[in-house]
Formats: structure tokens, sequence, C-alpha cells
């Protein structure tokens, strides 16, 4: 259990999309610098927004076909990053992985859930990994990157 870190602008972002998603789930995907060694946190430095295509129940699912998701991983590529894992929110509902989530999940990717009541998204946004041999979420922690303050600035 590694974690993940985030800015604090890109978490924002993440929550706009969600608010702005309602009351159907939003998602897209993490984009992270290569990872060195797997024991350090994961670094997402970006987000890419994806269209939910689930065909039914957008309210309760999202889907991001694979072939968005390898063209994705390209552009990334280009930009010296990866796809490291996927957001979405979860629409009245807790910031917790769903069974359709754990059946879906893969094992190397982190997914971030947003929890989203009456419009509004709410903290704590959640983080989690698969455990792969009992295909079973573990939550992971997550820590949000501030800007540096500058001197002489008010904050």
């Amino acid at each position: 259990m590694t974690g993940v870190s985030i800015p604090e602008a890109v978490l924002g972002s993440i929550r706009a999309a969600a608010q702005a998603a309602y009351p159907d789930e939003c998602c897209g995907l993490l984009l992270s610098p290569e990872r060195g060694d797997p024991t350090d946190p994961r670094e997402v430095v970006a987000v890419a927004a994806a269209e939910n295509r689930a065909e039914e129940g957008k309210r309760r699912r999202f889907v991001i076909p694979a072939p968005e998701l390898k063209a994705a991983e390209e552009r990334a590529a280009r930009d010296g990053r990866v796809v490291s894992g996927f957001y979405h929110s979860h629409p009245d509902h807790p910031a917790r992985p769903s069974e359709f989530d754990r059946d879906h999940a893969w094992p190397w990717y982190t997914y971030l859930v947003v929890s989203v009541r009456d419009g509004r998204a709410i903290d704590p946004v959640g983080a989690f990994e698969l455990d792969p041999e009992r295909r079973e979420f573990f939550e992971v922690p997550l820590s949000v990157r501030r800007p540096p303050e500058v001197p002489g600035r008010p904050s």
C-alpha cells in the first residue's frame, strides 16, 4: 500500500467534472510520470477526461472503451507519462468502489472515487487499488499537493 499524491488543482478539476456530470457518473484517466520504484507513492500530474460510454445505467456505472484507453495511453506516452488509473464519481453514493467497479478493475491501476450529493462533490475522495489475488479493493493513502507559497505573496 504505497498511496497516491495529486495536485490540489488537478483534484479540483475532478470534483468539477463530477459536479458537471451529475446525476450521471463522470470518468477519466489519471496520468503520471513513469514509476521508478513501485514502493514510492504514485504521483498523479494530470487527468484526461473521458466520455462515460456506459450503454445503460450511467447514473451507476462508467465505461471507457478499450480503443479510447489505448489512444489515451499513446497520447500519454508522447508526453512521457503513463495512464496510472481512473477517476469516476458516485452520484448520491459514498466514495467507495461498487461491485461493478470491482468486477471491471485491473490490479495495476489506482482508482479515485468522488461522491456527489445533490450536485455537489463532497470529501473525502477515496483512493483504491485492487488486490489481484483476492479481487478486492483496498484503500490507499491520498495526499493532496498544494502549490508552494511564494514569499511576499498573501496566501
